[in-house]
């Protein structure tokens, strides 16, 4: 197991450094119809993040997007319940793009345009790009950018959840074009498979260079300020600070990347099952067996 995760690392490796740093100009317009991309993210569908995907990937494919009607930052991998209705808009835009407004979270964006919505499976889903980043596992549990990339992967397909630093437009401009370059590259390494899914966070400005990395387990510093509404009820406003240079060290981390001007990428999976603690925890089948027999 470990040598093919160390192979897989080599190939991402590979593959990445052969992607210009900056990635300013977006790659040959190598599209076609028959490829379909499904964007989203959890700002909202007339976010400037999206947006600036829809103006990079115009050329690439057929493009569709099925995203939040309302803002659903924070809303991680939360999805409609079977009690509550799911109202869609649909939008023409005068490219020719199909917008898909929904009352829903991200992840139910998602499946609800996989499984009703699209005249055919997407290729590929892009999620973002949001405005500030997620990095850490701290915030991928929490990031309804990535929740939704992630329900893309559950249904085996090709997924890349994409967030960025600041809110310039021509940041929004330079990360699209790099996620284009990134999905050409990856189209062309033919690593567009069932059960991948990345987590990209870039900086804002010039990139130094990407970098493939690991979630840091470090996170930003939350305080909750008690606070006294006019009708003097007591209510708790978070206080966020995110994670700075001094407070992380290891150099392959999410974070490390970010706060010095790289592009971090960071291979996902799905299984989260700790292999490593079935063998202290075989005792309780033991017992449960033993128990059963008395």
């Amino acid at each position: 197991m470990h040598t093919c995760k160390q192979k897989l690392a080599v190939v991402f490796l590979l593959l990445f450094l052969a992607i210009p740093a900056a990635a300013q100009q977006p790659a040959a317009q190598s599209g076609s119809s028959s490829f379909t991309i499904l964007l989203t993210n959890d700002d909202g569908y007339d976010a400037p993040g999206l947006e600036a995907l829809i103006e990079a990937f115009q050329t690439a494919g057929e493009l569709y997007v099925s995203a939040p009607a309302q803002n659903q930052s924070g809303k991680g991998h939360s999805i409609t319940t079977t009690r509550d209705p799911i109202f869609v808009s649909e939008r023409k835009q005068p490219s020719g793009v199909t917008w898909y407004a929904v009352e829903a979270p991200p992840a139910t964006c998602v499946r609800l345009a996989i499984e009703a919505l699209l005249p055919r499976r997407p290729d590929i889903v892009i999620s973002g790009i949001n405005r500030g980043d997620n990095l850490g596992i701290a915030s991928v549990y929490l990031s309804g950018t990535v929740g939704a990339a992630q329900e893309a992967a559950m249904l085996g397909i090709p997924a890349i959840a994409v967030s960025m630093e600041g809110n310039k437009d021509e940041d929004y401009a330079r990360t699209a074009a790099y996620i284009r370059q990134l999905v050409e590259q990856l189209r062309e390494k033919k690593l567009l498979k069932a059960g991948f899914f990345v987590n990209v966070n870039a900086p804002s400005g010039e990139f130094k260079g990407v970098m493939l990395t690991r979630l840091s387990s470090k996170a930003g510093k939350e305080k909750f300020e008690r606070r006294e509404s006019p009708g003097r009820r007591v209510y708790y406003w978070s206080a966020w600070r995110p994670p700075e240079k001094g407070d992380v060290d290891e150099v392959d981390t999410d974070i490390w990347a970010f706060l010095h001007g790289y592009v971090s990428v960071t291979p996902m999976i799905l299984d989260v099952t700790d292999a490593k603690a079935f063998t202290g925890l075989r005792v309780l089948e033991k017992k449960a067996a033993a128990a059963a027999t008395k």
